[in-house]
């Protein structure tokens, strides 16, 4: 199984296969290649720097709210 980051494209190269995504104020740059059709606005799971699957908005919310789940629970265990 592969673990992403639900992120959201922010900008696409003219290349159509790299561009900029967003998540929590941070932007980084992604390649496209593995999805089809990527557009500002899309919410994509990126892992190792590439986009591996479009989600819809609801997908990303729930993602990014069991990830801050998960990250509260390890801070809670280590205090």
């Amino acid at each position: 199984m592969c673990i992403g980051i639900p992120m959201q494209i922010v900008e696409v190269y003219e290349d159509g296969i790299s561009g900029v995504v967003e998540a929590g104020g941070t932007k980084k740059h992604c390649f496209f290649m593995l999805i089809d059709n990527p557009k500002v606005g899309d919410y994509v799971l990126v892992h190792a720097g590439n986009a591996i699957s479009k989600l819809d908005e609801q997908e990303a919310k729930e993602n990014v709210e069991l990830i801050e789940q998960c990250l509260l629970g390890a801070k809670g265990a280590t205090e």
